[in-house]
């Protein structure tokens, strides 16, 4: 007859015993409401003379939570790109630049609107699938730098970032949340297989959306970066940012701030623009290092490529992807909505213009 080995009784302290006893409370007492212990985070013990929070040591039991894109893009519009990816290409680097595309934005203000407009979830899907479809059309290198000047999003809770200026609506923050997550996250996905690698800049300061969208930039950031390894997002937060990219020196800004500025960037730059743009070149030590620097804005909605008002820099007014707000229309033009892409080779570059 085989004799079981006898466990080594453990002598508990009272801490010790009533620790495990709170721990079996928290498993009977998730059970007994129908719940799983290990989808419990965290509670309160009560009794009628003490109140004791406690985490569970069971929670999640080191499984990552699920953060599939395929189940996320199951509801996502379709967007067909056909293209085979081609290996060989002569160009330095592409680059995609749009601005303004102001989701949630009512452009026909309730239909009292100077020009018939319509700017809703289905025309804005239809443009993304005209920008991949062109910027893959136009495609002369394995890497590509994607460029959002600002005002992604028309407005938290209908108002600009200072708040005072009422905006007209045609979504909820939750449905301009998801549809500005669902835009860049398409527009990453059908890009990503034709390059080797793609940079993805997001400006969060501006006046209509501000830290709206680097809500939206920091969840798309998180999820792209996790599941595309040749996905790079940098959320510019500064009024004014640099990047250099070879000989180049971008200096990028949406053109108006979140909270202090009272004039922003005009779409035809002044004197006392130029200075102020200069201030920023000498104080982060741009000048005077052979580069071919490009100051890049949005906000005016006016399409205007200056290269002789400044001896030392060019200044580039990108159009509005949107169409013109009734408040634009009726203060300024109508103006065109569209994108603007670059090939860029290390001497030249071709700029191919997208109107909708």
């Amino acid at each position: 007859m085989i004799k079981k080995k006898q466990l080594p009784r453990i002598r508990l302290n009272q801490q010790e015993f009533d620790l495990i006893q709170q721990f079996r409370a928290i498993k009977d007492k998730s059970n007994e409401m129908g719940l799983n212990e290990n989808d419990v985070k965290h509670g309160w013990i009560k009794t009628k003379d003490a109140s004791l929070f406690f985490a569970n040591p069971s929670f999640g039991s080191g499984k990552e939570i699920d953060l599939d894109f395929v189940k996320l893009l199951e509801n996502a519009p379709k967007i067909n790109t056909e293209k085979v990816k081609r290996t060989e290409y002569s160009g330095e680097f592409d680059k995609l630049v749009f601005t303004d595309v102001h989701i949630g934005m009512d452009s026909s203000d309730k239909g009292r609107s100077l020009y018939p407009s319509e700017w809703n979830e289905d025309i804005l899907f239809e443009r993304l699938e005209k920008m991949i479809s062109y910027t893959l059309a136009k495609q002369n290198s394995n890497i590509l730098y994607i460029l959002d000047l600002g005002d992604y999003l028309d407005g938290f809770n209908g108002q600009t970032t200072r708040g005072g200026h009422t905006l007209p609506q045609n979504m909820s923050n939750q449905k301009a949340f998801d549809v500005g997550f669902m835009f860049k996250t398409l527009l990453i996905t059908q890009l990503s297989p034709f390059y080797d690698k793609i940079y993805v800049r997001n400006i969060c300061n501006d006046n209509h959306s501000g830290d709206f969208s680097y809500f939206v930039n920091q969840f798309f950031k998180t999820y792209v970066e996790r599941d595309l390894r040749n996905v790079f997002v940098t959320n510019q937060t500064l009024f004014i940012d640099h990047e250099i990219i070879g000989n180049k020196c971008f200096v990028t800004t949406h053109g108006k701030d979140t909270h202090n500025l009272k004039f922003g960037f005009k779409p035809k730059i002044d004197p006392n623009q130029i200075n102020r743009i200069l201030g920023y070149l000498n104080t982060n030590q741009l000048l005077n290092k052979g580069y071919d620097i490009i100051f890049e804005k949005g906000d005016s909605h006016l399409y205007l490529f200056d290269s002789s008002s400044s001896d030392v820099f060019k200044y580039y007014n990108y159009p509005a992807f949107s169409p013109s707000s009734n408040w634009v229309a009726m203060n300024f033009q109508l103006g065109k909505s569209g994108f603007i892409h670059f090939n860029y080779d290390t001497e030249q570059k071709s700029i191919n213009e997208f109107f909708f």
